[in-house]
């Protein structure tokens, strides 16, 4: 999490990480293609808006709560919620300004991304829940597939994606570092069987 903050406040107030930003920005106008544009405009649509912000939370926790797993259920709606609002918190308190060249119309803020924040907070959130490798990985190329969507779209600047990832991950884990012990307190062995 302070190392998003720590990015955030490099890319926004330091104009030498400008290059990079500007010549990746150069690169996903070369390489932007009709196909690769229609497929980033279903990643931004299913990425954010009410449904990243209230859907998929929601359904998240709703199979979770119909596998009863409450608690994991409402670790999850936490940690979503965290990482909402440190990236407003972020794009409001930071103010960055967006590439010109942007496709989409998008709200105040470019640093961090928040579609590229859910995708990373919707990955670590379900690796956590369900620690498998197809899980990781799964959640990794979401999460690149988000990030990559926003910068050919020119809505976010290369940084604004790597500091979406650090703070969608960066929440998750610090929430479940909050609730671990209260969340796997229920598979915990009563007591009797923890002294036999």
């Amino acid at each position: 999490m302070v190392a998003a903050v720590l990015l955030g406040m490099l890319v926004t107030w330091v104009s030498a990480a400008d290059v990079m930003d500007t010549g990746w920005n150069s690169l996903m106008g070369d390489v932007r293609r009709p196909w690769a544009v229609d497929v980033a405009l279903f990643f931004n649509w299913i990425g954010g808006g009410w449904r990243a912000t209230f859907l998929v939370p929601l359904v998240v926790a709703g199979i979770l709560l119909a596998l009863r797993r409450w608690r994991e259920a409402l670790f999850a709606l936490a940690a979503f919620a965290v990482s909402a609002g440190i990236v407003q918190l972020l794009k409001n308190v930071l103010g960055r300004a967006r590439p010109a060249d942007l496709l989409v119309a998008s709200d105040f803020g470019s640093f961090p991304s928040g579609h590229t924040a859910n995708a990373a907070t919707i990955a670590v959130v379900l690796w956590l829940i369900a620690p498998r490798v197809w899980m990781a990985v799964l959640g990794a190329l979401w999460t690149v597939a988000m990030a990559l969507s926003r910068t050919l779209l020119s809505v976010h600047w290369l940084t604004d994606t790597l500091g979406g990832i650090l703070v969608g991950a960066g929440a998750s884990l610090l929430v479940a570092a909050l609730l671990w012990g209260w969340l796997r307190w229920e598979s915990r062995p009563p007591q009797a069987e923890r002294t036999a």
